[in-house]
């Protein structure tokens, strides 16, 4: 009888053991799909970086691209642009932010092109900047932001958001 016990004993223990199993694999089974369903689609993956090659861009100008559906301004600025934007005191910005800390190379500013009031796209062209401090000007409320993309007037709470990227080459720059 001992002996019968001990078995029943350890059959029990094996079919705990197997139902437990069988229950964690079903139920990983069943999270798995929804738990997948959370990651980025293949479409988003693609827009996740894209490559720009700023060659033809000449001191003063802007470009602006797409990146993750949203506009990125690339503005070559000018030795004048630069002195200006290193010259401000950060006592006088409602979001002090050097601009050495917003440039990679002081040359090229690269900013999300999104103003940070209410997602208007500022005019990134030379005709559209009308803004009092050579940088961009957003019509829709009159927000004005320097040539470091920093806001100085307006209603905007924040700078212009500096996307990541990375110098590939002197030529070649990696958004995302």
């Amino acid at each position: 009888m001992a002996d019968s016990h001990a078995d029943d004993e350890n059959r029990r223990e094996f079919l705990y053991l197997a139902a437990g199993a069988v229950g964690a694999v079903g139920a990983a089974s069943f999270a798995w799909p929804l738990i997948d369903q959370m990651n980025p689609a293949a479409d988003v993956l693609a827009l996740s970086s894209t490559e720009v090659d700023i060659s033809a861009i000449e001191p003063g100008q802007a470009i602006t691209v797409k990146w993750r559906g949203q506009p990125i301004f690339i503005r070559r600025r000018t030795k004048k642009e630069i002195d200006e934007a290193a010259a401000v005191d950060l006592a006088d910005l409602r979001d002090p932010e050097a601009d050495k800390d917003r440039v990679e190379k002081t040359e090229w500013l690269i900013v999300n092109g999104t103003c940070t009031h209410l997602g208007c796209v500022p005019g990134n062209k030379v005709s559209d900047r009308k803004g009092e401090y050579g940088g961009w000007f957003c019509p829709c409320h009159g927000s004005h932001y320097d040539t470091s993309g920093r806001i100085r007037k307006g209603p905007a709470p924040t700078n212009l958001v500096v996307p990541p990227y990375a110098f590939l080459s002197d030529t070649l720059i990696k958004i995302g």
